[in-house]
């Protein structure tokens, strides 16, 4: 395991979900924060704090299921066509489906960012608390709808990473528990800094149509697909860490132009 957890693969998948997660918590951060403002203020950063911890457990348990159903490798149901051929697994299909959930979650988020950035806040505000626990139960609710694509994520970029599922498994489980006790400690400078810097949270999300793409042609690949004769490959993460890093650089040169110019 530590063997596994020390290989160039393994960091880089590592710190890549770790800032993922990251930049997907923010929103959830926001909405947390909005539930437990409605508290007396003695309350506030206990019901925060306590939400997010909650939030941790809520998404082990999802992995742990999750992973359990991308364990199911074996064929349920073949089909065999003069142009196409695929074999159908419960693995493949939670990856196709994931790819496609996560291109349009993607899609969706930056469209409302752009046109109606305080749609959701707004919502969220017309809400009622009045108790410690209510609060609680709508942190909840509004993590469980923000852990989809944050899990989808972590299967995305540790498929295949190693024959043992559960050496993948751990990895996510590290990077969300790492993910989350940064939330905890840094959410106020953080949210601050995506605020001032809007961009980065835009690249998340855009992050999030390549890998949802790469779940796709993942799941093509484990189904054996072929069309016309012409097998579906599966895209390599290099690729995914290249573009990652790269667009990151760029975003980096960019900031550091927007200083020079306010100075």
């Amino acid at each position: 395991m530590i063997d596994f957890l020390l290989t160039s693969d393994a960091i880089m998948a590592l710190l890549t979900l770790t800032f993922l997660e990251i930049i997907l918590g923010i929103d959830n951060i926001v909405f947390i924060s909005i539930a437990a403002n409605k508290l007396p203020e003695q309350q506030r950063s206990k019901a925060t704090n306590i939400g997010l911890i909650l939030a941790m457990v809520q998404r082990i348990i999802l992995l742990f299921f999750v992973s359990f159903l991308i364990g199911l490798k074996e064929p349920f149901y073949v089909l065999d066509l003069s142009w196409l051929h695929l074999a159908i697994s419960w693995q493949a299909l939670i990856l196709f489906t994931g790819g496609l959930f996560l291109i349009y979650k993607s899609t969706s988020e930056i469209h409302e960012k752009v046109e109606l950035p305080n749609h959701d806040e707004n919502n969220l505000n017309k809400k009622k608390v009045k108790s410690l626990s209510q609060a609680l139960v709508q942190i909840l609710i509004i993590d469980f709808i923000f852990s989809v694509d944050s899990i989808l994520t972590a299967v995305g970029m540790t498929n295949g990473l190693h024959p043992n599922h559960n050496y993948n498994l751990m990895l996510m489980i590290i990077a969300v528990v790492i993910s989350i006790i940064i939330m905890i400690v840094f959410a106020n400078p953080i949210r601050k800094f995506i605020d001032m810097h809007p961009s980065i949270q835009l690249l998340g999300l855009a992050f999030l149509i390549l890998i949802g793409f790469m779940l796709i042609t993942e799941a093509a690949h484990l189904s054996h697909t072929s069309i016309f004769g012409n097998e579906v490959g599966a895209i390599p993460k290099g690729y995914l860490y290249f573009a990652i890093a790269f667009s990151l650089f760029v975003e980096f040169l960019n900031f550091k132009i927007q200083k020079k110019n306010k100075n």
